[in-house]
């Protein structure tokens, strides 16, 4: 039984680090995407969701 739950425990924790690491590059790239974006439309909204949550941009 030891064995079974030790791999287990492994999977979780690969589990884990893989989900961690998505959506740190899911965030990376959306922030990128919007912060760099030419076109308008994203970028004026990701300008104005960052001052509605009280974060300085300029």
């Amino acid at each position: 039984m030891a064995t079974s739950s030790g791999a287990i425990a492994a999977a979780s924790s690969q589990s884990r680090l893989l989900q961690l690491s998505l959506a740190g590059f899911l965030g990376l790239f959306i922030t990128g995407f919007v912060g760099f974006s030419h076109i308008e439309v994203v970028h004026n909204a990701g300008h104005d969701y960052r001052h509605s949550m009280a974060f300085p941009c300029h």
